[in-house]
């Protein structure tokens, strides 16, 4: 694998060894108690939506769906018991587009080790477990149709965005005041606006369902109001560098056939899905971009992750709300997406266990895709854990070097901190934060916008 040749040279020529991997091989680490823990809960919940639509599929299917309800349930049953006892991974066998990938992923697991043992849950990679399980979760419902277009986690995020309505009207009525004066705004005004569209996206990350194991975790409160006191908790604020770049873009455009292009890696649905889209609309109506992209999940994936059904949920209900102010939006969001200003892709790339320093070699129309943005944005936990390879860093060590190599385009992580995983502290700074607060790397308390631009390496 690509990430791994870079690291034997990278301790060839005197850069920073690559640390190990975060695992659950460490006790008491925050991937631990993920896998003893939350990882058995939201397997749990899955079986239990599962059997709540028995009568669902009986209506729907017959006898049939209520067989492949029951098959569903057994193999998700099964992988709880191999979780909960160390057991190695297993191939994939439901025959998909990406099950080859996963199995070579596998193959090259196993070589690493160089032992006898193969790769298992509490023993090999925190990030390549917790994703192998959603991944064998789908398999759970692909090897059983009339199964395969049920989403387990449906339910949890519908019911994380109706709790959040009252959150989502208060910054669709700023957003839609806020349009109706941008047109006398000076370069002060929307860089002010910016920043602050840009701290309410990365707050909106805190609304994530797998950090609360599908348990309710929705925004019920105005989070306008809070912003000015959450600053102090924001680690690293790169905003200036996205606003620079973004406001040089549009002056030295050269032609108005020249269009900014802005990427959103996605992260949860819900709450911070509507705080992405409402960063997206100020993004084209200041003319700071002329497009978005947006990139989300293939298949149910992380409890919360937007999917591109979620997507178009997400549009649908907005649209029809019985406010004015969300309606509004959701019609401008709809006209979007329909002028192609607005697009959405679904790359499956997202879905597979590697790290982002692999994308070239393993996605190459993917890196290639990204490498026409001007502004990449990458959402939320997951993201991070891949930017940086999930890997024990140093809080110092600086985020370029974290990325290792992986330079499409200028990137920004927006991001509240919910893995024991951080990079481009200053000196001291973690120690610090682990005397006041032994949880700040995985309590969602703290956050960090972190910028990096390929052409300042």
């Amino acid at each position: 694998m690509m990430c791994e040749k870079m690291a034997e040279e990278e301790e060839e020529d005197g850069r920073p060894e690559v640390p190990d991997y975060l695992s659950a091989k460490y006790t008491g680490s925050f991937a631990y108690l993920t896998v003893t823990d939350r990882l058995p809960r939201i397997l749990t919940k899955a079986i239990d939506t599962v059997h709540r639509h028995k009568d669902i599929f009986f209506e729907e299917h017959g006898q049939e769906g209520v067989e492949a309800e029951k098959r569903a349930i057994f193999l998700m049953s099964k992988l709880r018991n191999e979780l909960q006892t160390d057991k190695p991974v297993i191939p994939l066998t439901d025959g998909l587009p990406d099950a080859d990938q996963w199995n070579k992923y596998l193959e090259r697991q196993q070589a690493r080790l160089d032992t006898e043992e193969n790769p298992s849950w509490f023993k090999s990679s925190w990030l390549y477990m917790e994703c192998y399980m959603y991944r064998r979760i789908y398999e759970s419902l692909q090897l059983n149709p009339p199964m395969c277009d049920f989403d387990v986690f449906s339910e949890s995020k519908i019911q994380s965005f109706f709790e959040s309505q009252q959150a989502i009207i208060t910054i669709c009525t700023y957003l839609q005041e806020l349009k109706e004066k941008i047109e006398a705004f000076k370069d002060t005004q929307l860089k002010a606006e910016l920043l602050l569209l840009l701290q309410v996206a990365l707050w909106g990350n805190r609304c994530d369902l797998s950090i609360s194991a599908g348990q309710e975790n929705a925004q019920k409160f105005n989070p306008l109001t809070s912003l000015e006191s959450l600053k102090p908790f924001i680690l690293i604020d790169d905003s200036e560098f996205v606003w620079e770049l973004l406001v040089n873009n549009k002056k030295n455009k050269t032609t108005e056939t020249v269009r900014t292009r802005v990427d959103i890696v996605l992260d949860n649905s819900g709450f911070e899905l509507v705080t992405d889209l409402i960063l997206a609309d100020f993004l084209i109506t200041s003319r700071l971009a002329d497009e978005i992209h947006f990139h989300g999940k293939s298949i149910p994936w992380f409890v919360s992750d937007t999917t591109k059904r979620d997507f178009d949920w997400t549009l649908k209900k907005m649209q029809t709300a019985n406010h004015m102010r969300m309606s509004r939006s959701g019609v401008v969001w709809e006209n979007n997406v329909k002028k192609g200003v607005w697009i959405y892709h679904d790359h499956p790339y997202w879905t597979l266990p590697h790290e982002f320093c692999d994308m070239s070699l393993v996605a190459g129309d993917l890196y290639a895709e990204l490498q026409k943005s001007n502004l990449i944005f990458f959402k939320g936990d997951l993201n991070y854990r891949k930017l940086t390879g999930d890997r024990k860093w140093s809080y110092t060590v600086s985020f370029d070097t974290a990325l290792r190599g992986f330079q499409p385009a200028p990137l920004c992580s927006l991001r509240t901190l919910k893995a024991d995983i951080q990079v481009g502290l200053k000196p001291g700074q973690g120690e610090q934060l682990a005397v006041s607060d032994p949880e700040w790397m995985t309590s969602g308390r703290y956050a960090i916008i972190q910028f990096s631009n390929p052409c300042q390496i």
